[in-house]
């Protein structure tokens, strides 16, 4: 009986992968870089609205084929919000009940989302009371703790089958510079990252992995350093990226470059991007993007020509609340203007 249920929830979730179609590759240029063409990977496309589509899925499948998610038992997650609003979709596909254990401050509209998906929300003050507050809770309830912070890197097939590296490349087959100079990552598990340093890799690829991180993360320390004890007390204020610990799923290794990013620059970047493509996306996609036009002023000045390739990871009407409030910016970022004026001095 178990084993046919198991069969039954991994052809589910396939079939919802047949369902989906790719996520679009956005191309722009702008006139004061010459030659250098940019891309944004559409990942707010997906089903659950966000990159963290692509985990849940993978998680979901390592958790069914390792035997550890059972029929009637509860998930749970550790989770700063685009993770769990992705996996109470799964979770409502499989029939099984679903709870996110969250940071206090997570946006309202990500926690709307989980109920809307039948999830329910568990709080906590501060991130670092995430993972023992879901480990216990799985153990209390006889369900699964999916911890996306260890299993994000190993979940993935990193080689293909269509992962997000894989489709990249792909996409970029007959664009004027179908090896990109540059792909530029945020890390939340680090898992998208391992994803795609490994693959550059093993298809010997020139393209350089460079990782982008904010204020009060320690992976840009952690890099540097190489000090996995690392731990952070101040609290991230761009969703879904940047940890207070070193994560397991965090892989230096794979990573060519990291650049830190204020959250002021993210925020005048996610603004400036706004006006750019005509629509609203969120924190992460700035701290992307910023990194991608520091990358690109440095190819400029070198006379260098070639593409960049960035993600776009969700949409920023899950963040009418925060981050587009200009209220909430003023007191929990502050003054934009010196980031501003870099952004419409290009």
């Amino acid at each position: 009986m178990t084993s046919q249920w198991i069969k039954q929830a991994v052809n589910a979730i396939e079939a919802d992968f047949q369902r989906s179609a790719d996520t679009h590759l956005i191309r722009f240029q702008l006139p004061a870089f010459e030659g250098i063409y940019f891309y944004l990977k559409d990942e707010s496309t997906h089903p659950s609205g966000s990159l963290k589509h692509r985990l849940a899925r993978s998680l979901f499948l390592y958790g069914l084929c390792n035997g550890w998610i059972k029929a009637g038992k509860p998930i749970v997650e550790a989770s700063s919000g685009s993770t769990a609003v992705s996996e109470a979709y799964f979770a409502r596909l499989l029939g099984l009940p679903f709870i996110a254990v969250m940071p206090a401050c997570t946006a309202r509209r990500k926690v709307e989302q989980i109920s809307q998906y039948g999830g329910s929300c568990h709080f906590v003050e501060h991130s670092s009371q995430l993972y023992d507050t879901a480990k216990n809770l799985a153990g209390e309830l006889g369900g699964h703790y999916m911890d996306q912070f260890t299993y994000a890197e190993r979940a993935t097939d990193w080689r293909g089958n269509n992962n997000i590296a894989d489709s990249i490349f792909r996409q970029m087959t007959r664009e004027p510079f179908a090896e990109p100079s540059y792909i530029v990552m945020s890390a939340g598990t680090g898992g998208t990252s391992a994803t795609l340093g490994r693959y550059i890799r093993y298809r010997g690829h020139n393209t350089r992995l460079v990782v982008v991180d904010p204020e009060n993360s320690v992976f840009h320390d952690y890099y540097q350093q190489g000090d996995c004890a690392l731990t952070s007390t101040a609290a991230g204020r761009i969703e879904g990226i940047g940890r207070p610990r070193v994560e397991p799923s965090f892989i230096p290794g794979v990573i060519d470059e990291m650049i830190s990013v204020p959250d002021a620059a993210s925020i005048a970047t996610l603004y400036w991007l706004e006006k750019l493509l005509g629509r609203q996306v969120g924190g992460s996609t700035g701290t992307n993007v910023w990194g991608v036009l520091q990358l690109a002023q440095r190819m400029r000045a070198s006379g260098q020509r070639g593409a960049i390739v960035t993600l776009l990871c969700d949409s920023g009407e899950r963040y009418q609340d925060t981050y587009y409030r200009p209220e909430w910016v003023a007191e929990h970022i502050g003054s934009l203007s010196a980031w501003t004026e870099q952004l419409n001095a290009i």
